[in-house]
């Protein structure tokens, strides 16, 4: 078979894609309609659409890789929400941080995607219902929590409802044509942390500039070639601005944990982890108690941590997170115990823990 012909199957192939992409957003919508005669709500299904990713990866397996059908197929599926009603996902930006590059992972360009200037604005934004989600980072590998972050979960009723291990590959950006035309390097005081030893050892003596976020440094890049910007490709390629030399972080299992923010927190699946927050009164063994609570029902405690109260000073709040949803009986009764022993008891959330990425390709299950 000539090259030509090789060509006109593969543009006969992509004809057929086509095709069928209409008739799957066809159904979408008449789905849609279905749902809204039976006065059922459209609502986003977390669950549903991991369970359709890994039904398409397997039909796949040993001919494509995994991770790329599930890339493919989240932007399907995003798109073809789209036309049931496009979902409004408020982020931490602006255009170019890695919570963008982390929205676009979990809903795919199909989805409106909207910044925020604060973290607290991407809660409010949800909370107002300008946006039906939102996402912010929660954990970093080596920084520890946000705390920003911790703080708002304290204060608002929104509940986690989903969450992506994103890996933070640095890049060092600049118009600059080597290392040592760069006078100044900018970045998000995290950032630069991240970065630190490699800055030492590769542009000791220049100065650093700490910016509101990494997008912002790269603006900065865009506009003076003496200046390079510690931020994602992303947000490079947004602004124009080349990569100089890309993997600048100085632990390579740098990692940040985003969370989705809802109304609502997500049904069981199976493979789940809740989030919850509790105040002790002071006395001696009130932690340990607290604690009991989960070991004697066989409830697995992955992390815990305290933070002051935002309702009271001088008070202190543990959050911990768990295996297993609230619903699940076990789960249910480690909390009924909880809740005996200590002034206050919230669930922040029960969210699947299916999702974590390591390339930019899509997710895999947390081990």
């Amino acid at each position: 078979m000539s090259l030509d012909d090789l060509r006109a199957r593969i543009d006969g192939i992509d004809a057929a894609i086509v095709a069928l992409l209409v008739e799957r957003a066809e159904i979408a919508a008449e789905t849609a309609r279905e749902k809204a005669k039976q006065g059922r709500a459209l609502a986003y299904d977390p669950a549903r659409e991991q369970r359709v990713l890994e039904r398409v990866a397997a039909l796949a397996a040993g001919k494509l890789p995994p991770m790329a059908v599930k890339t493919v197929f989240r932007e399907i599926m995003s798109a073809c929400l789209a036309v049931q009603r496009p979902l409004t996902v408020a982020y931490l930006g602006p255009e170019g941080t890695f919570s963008q590059a982390a929205a676009i992972r979990l809903f795919g360009r199909g989805a409106v995607l909207r910044p925020a200037v604060t973290i607290e604005g991407v809660f409010d934004a949800v909370a107002r219902g300008e946006a039906s989600h939102g996402v912010v980072p929660l954990q970093n590998a080596t920084q520890g929590s946000v705390q920003t972050t911790l703080r708002a979960l304290l204060r608002s009723e929104l509940r986690v409802q989903r969450e992506l291990e994103l890996e933070i590959r640095q890049c060092l950006l600049s118009r600059a044509g080597a290392l040592t035309d760069i006078a100044r390097v900018a970045s998000h005081p995290q950032a630069l942390g991240q970065c630190g030893g490699w800055l030492r050892r590769n542009v000791p003596g220049v100065e650093l500039v700490q910016t509101d976020s990494t997008a912002a440094a790269v603006r900065l890049a865009a506009e003076d070639a003496r200046v390079a910007a510690i931020g994602s490709r992303l947000a490079g390629e947004l602004e124009g601005v080349p990569v100089l030399v890309s993997d600048v972080q100085d632990d390579e299992r740098n990692a940040t944990r985003f969370v989705v923010l809802a109304q609502e927190d997500a049904p069981p699946t199976g493979s789940d982890r809740t989030l919850v927050a509790f105040e002790l009164e002071e006395g001696p063994g009130a932690l340990r108690r607290a604690l009991g609570a989960f070991e004697d029902e066989g409830v697995s405690l992955r992390h815990i941590e305290s933070h002051p109260s935002v309702h009271r000073p001088w008070a202190w709040v543990f959050v911990a997170e768990f295996a297993g949803h609230r619903s699940e009986p076990t789960a249910a009764r480690a909390l009924a115990r909880l809740a005996e022993c200590a002034v206050e008891v919230r669930v922040l959330g029960s969210f699947d823990r299916f999702l974590a990425t390591d390339d930019g390709a899509g997710p895999r299950p947390l081990g």
